[in-house]
């Protein structure tokens, strides 16, 4: 039978406009009417998913789609990389004055019509200041999500190490397809055009790319987002703080908000049984998009294995996995 909080999920995801979220429901509950027999309600709510889906990929196209930067063609392939997130903001756990702040960007950017009609602009240059997994990463994916937007990433460090001597040039053509096409763009980790830990050669091809980024920011007047995220302010000079609009810090969450983070990802689920201190000591110091991995994989564990009900061993293995995997990644 349909729960209580599947339809609380339902008329939340309605209300917020989470069409990822409303469609992930109501497919569990084909899942669930298909278990019980019921075939044709189950088919009914499939095709009325797959319809709903065909069309906002047919309204995407029409609206055009990112370039296909992620395959080997043409100059950017290598640099960039493109996708569609599903994130959304009510999917994050921040302090409420940051998620106030991104509230405010997403309303600018969903009336920049409006804001013309006053000779106004949204703002699009941003910088976000934290330590590694605060959520910057996810605010990128968040804002693409609510936007409908692509999401370009842009891996400086790698960029800097792959096309020493033509960096710049490189970083011009990502400029140049801001202009093309309207998305988010993300320059990850930029602080490593700062880091002491650069020598010889990488030390001077990375002030020239700092410096031709700047110069680049102060030219572009286009209709995309540019946000680019550090972990380490203090090593970044003064001037890049000036060509963004607005910066916003990110702090470590707090052990005791954890759970708060499961839950957003785990809503239609059955959590009574989960020993919630248990998984806070386990997933401490994760980043919130390891957390939503882990949630996303105990729901899959829990939905083919234990009648969609999460437990603690369920969440816990999830959240070790995880941790290992993120740990091996980054060996």
């Amino acid at each position: 039978m349909t729960t209580q909080a599947q339809v609380l999920a339902l008329v939340r995801s309605f209300s917020e406009r989470d069409d990822a979220r409303f469609q992930s429901v109501a497919l569990q509950l084909a899942s669930e009417a298909a278990q019980r027999g019921q075939r044709k309600l189950a088919d009914e709510i499939r095709l009325l998913i797959q319809d709903a889906r065909e069309r906002a990929d047919q309204a995407a196209q029409v609206r055009g789609g990112p370039i296909p930067v992620v395959r080997p063609k043409g100059e950017l392939a290598g640099l960039v990389a493109a996708s569609y997130p599903h994130t959304r903001l009510q999917n994050m756990v921040l302090k409420e004055d940051t998620l106030g702040k991104l509230r405010g960007i997403v309303e600018e950017h969903r009336h920049r019509q409006k804001l013309a009609a006053h000779g106004l602009k949204p703002r699009r240059k941003f910088l976000l200041v934290g330590p590694p997994g605060t959520g910057k990463t996810l605010t990128a994916s968040a804002l693409a999500g609510e936007l409908s937007l692509p999401l370009f990433t842009i891996l400086l460090d790698g960029i800097i190490t792959k096309f020493m001597g033509e960096t710049s040039s490189k970083i011009r053509l990502v400029f140049d397809a801001m202009r093309s096409t309207r998305g988010v763009y993300f320059f990850d980790e930029v602080d490593a055009l700062a880091s002491r830990r650069m020598i010889g050669n990488d030390v001077g091809e990375a002030r020239r790319t700092l410096n031709s980024i700047l110069q680049m920011l102060d030219e572009d007047d286009g209709d995309s987002l540019i946000i680019a995220a550090t972990n380490h302010a203090e090593l970044l000079d003064p001037a890049v703080f000036r060509r963004f609009d607005s910066y916003i810090e990110y702090d470590l969450l707090p052990r005791d908000r954890i759970r708060e983070v499961f839950l957003k990802a785990l809503v239609p689920f059955e959590l009574a049984s989960v020993s919630w201190d248990a998984v806070e000591e386990a997933a401490a110091g994760m980043s919130q998009a390891e957390m939503i991995r882990a949630a996303e994989d105990a729901a899959r564990t829990a939905v083919l294995g234990n009648d969609a009900i999460v437990t603690t061993s369920i969440l816990l293995s999830a959240v070790q996995a995880r941790r290992s995997e993120s740990h091996r990644t980054r060996e």
